[in-house]
């Protein structure tokens, strides 16, 4: 099921953690990537994925923390 786009959620991929669509790539290894220090080229050369592919990952990852509320437990 496409839960935005160009990402998709099934079951029976990675235990229907978020993926690129067409792809076995969860989302979480893409950003993770990229957060190690791997280029935008270099992520999509390692896991055969399109700049829009990679682009809405990113995308999507940046929907998910603008909906994350931070409550403080103390000061």
């Amino acid at each position: 099921m496409e839960i935005a786009p160009h990402i998709n959620i099934d079951p029976e991929i990675h235990h229907g953690k978020p993926v690129i669509t067409g792809t076995r790539v969860p989302v979480s290894l893409a950003i993770g990537s990229l957060a190690s220090g791997m280029t935008m080229e270099e992520v999509i050369k390692e896991y055969e994925l399109t700049i829009e592919q990679l682009q809405a990952a990113l995308a999507y990852a940046a929907n998910l923390v603008a909906q994350t509320d931070v409550i403080p437990l103390g000061a």
